[in-house]
């Protein structure tokens, strides 16, 4: 049972709500999965813990340093967490102890203790030593967690799908194993004697079985995954048998991505102004002013610096946007950071192979801007799109280059059909953008307009010289 506390505390870097940590704390391991399985409860059902943010400014830095730790207080909002205090340092280089240095350790330990601080978060990823080497400084009381634990705590209170939960527990898992030695140095040193023989004792080997534990649940997880992936495929390929065309939208987090996908197809999908509100695909039909039926799919938001463990974990997700046929990339024209925000995302992109996929840009939240903010961004970015989920501003010329580029990836075909294959004649009006129909002695004649997958189906029945 000791063994499970320690496991439990250790546990604990990737949930940053109080309850859970006490409850994993005195959990014995067999209630453990089930601890797991419920996830954390939000820190609004909790009190608000207190945070102190810490940031690190380093030559070469993409955001400017105001403005990612005005996005890293966001995201504690998100999770729960009201920020008391912010600190920062300049740094040629992070210290391989602490990140920080030294003094500016003890400060934020004076910090913490003068605002009765429950946390400090750094908005750069931490080792597991620098955290355990901080957590020695601020005291055992002050819980030190890095922009990753912070963000997988969000996708665990945002998980609603089993695939999502299972994606958020990978990642969760793959992030707490190299961290599990830091949390049992309590432990090491209390083992009896020393020298020879020592290194055997109840923490080492205890950490041992924690590991196997650990490594045990991922790969359980990632079979689990895998099964999931296997079912979404399937579904993936009807939709490309369909020979639907398909969009993907792709952005940075609450660039209001849900918010389009519900204006244009009346989706329901979640939409509030948080954080990372959307992890879980959505998939809906819409329909050309043509006629022609096309899928869109909401999909998980970006963000800077994002995990490398959860671009992995949501891989299946992901795919979602490396099989459409267009992306339509969402930006928050509203957000001062926007020009960042497209960089981060083009990274996620070409990070997930996606980076030949025909794209096309929308600005949406153009309602929020002024005369002169407008013309700004029509002048830098004059072929893209601007629009407003909130106002519909802009969604029908949205529409219409929706329908031009599902227009462009089609092949001009004019068929002859004979009468007895009216089966193919229903494939016409329900997967192809019939241009003119005349029914004539031999058979039904189409000018077609015909996506990829349906090509070699009506081919051999073109006419010749058309």
């Amino acid at each position: 049972r000791g063994g499970a506390r320690a496991l439990g505390g250790a546990l604990a870097i990737v949930a940053v709500a109080p309850r859970l940590r006490a409850v994993l704390r005195g959990t014995p391991m067999t209630e453990f999965e089930s601890v797991i399985e419920r996830g954390p409860k939000t820190l609004a059902e909790e009190r608000r813990e207190r945070a102190v943010l810490v940031g690190v400014e380093r030559p070469g830095l993409k955001w400017p340093l105001a403005s990612s730790l005005a996005e890293l207080e966001r995201l504690a909002d998100t999770a729960g967490a009201e920020t008391v205090a912010v600190t920062t340092q300049r740094l040629d280089a992070p210290n391989p102890r602490t990140f920080v240095g030294s003094g500016k350790a003890e400060e934020i330990a004076d910090l913490a203790r003068a605002h009765a601080a429950d946390l400090v978060i750094f908005d750069d990823e931490l080792t597991p030593s620098q955290q355990s080497n901080l957590e020695k400084i601020v005291g055992r009381d002050v819980k030190v967690i890095d922009r990753t634990a912070l963000i997988l705590d969000i996708f665990a209170l945002h998980a609603t799908s089993k695939e999502g939960r299972l994606q958020v527990r990978l990642a969760q898992n793959q992030y707490l194993l190299p961290r599990l030695r830091g949390m049992w140095a309590h432990l090491a040193s209390n083992r009896m004697g020393g020298g020879v023989g020592s290194r055997f004792g109840e923490g080492e080997s205890q950490l041992e079985v924690d590991r196997r534990m650990v490594r045990k649940r991922i790969t359980s997880i990632k079979r689990e995954l895998a099964h999931l992936a296997e079912v979404r495929a399937v579904q993936r390929e009807s939709r490309y048998a369909s020979g639907m065309f398909k969009v993907a939208l792709a952005g940075y987090t609450n660039a209001g991505k849900s918010s389009l996908i519900n204006r244009l197809t009346d989706a329901d999908v979640l939409s509030y102004d948080k954080l990372f509100a959307t992890l879980d695909s959505t998939t809906r039909k819409f329909e050309l002013p043509e006629g022609r039926e096309i899928t869109i799919t909401d999909t998980v938001g970006f963000i800077q610096k994002l995990p490398t463990t959860l671009v992995e974990a949501f891989k299946s997700t992901l795919d979602e946007i490396t099989g459409a046929d267009l992306i339509l990339h969402v930006v928050d024209a509203s957000s001062p950071e926007y020009e960042g925000q497209i960089e981060a995302v083009q990274e996620v992109l070409d990070q997930i192979g996606a980076q030949d996929i025909p794209r096309l840009e929308v600005f949406n939240k153009v309602d929020l801007l002024d005369g002169e903010a407008r013309s700004a961004l029509e002048g830098r970015y004059p072929l893209a799109l601007r629009v407003s989920a909130e106002t519909g501003e802009g969604t029908g010329e949205l529409v219409e280059r929706i329908a031009q580029a599902a227009a462009a990836a089609d092949a001009h075909l004019e068929v002859l059909i004979p009468y007895q294959r009216g089966d193919l004649v229903s494939v016409a009006h329900e997967r192809c953008h019939i241009v003119s129909e005349a029914h004539e002695e031999a058979g039904t004649r189409l000018v077609l307009l015909v996506g990829p997958a349906y090509a070699g189906v009506f081919e051999p029945f073109c006419v010749e010289g058309a």
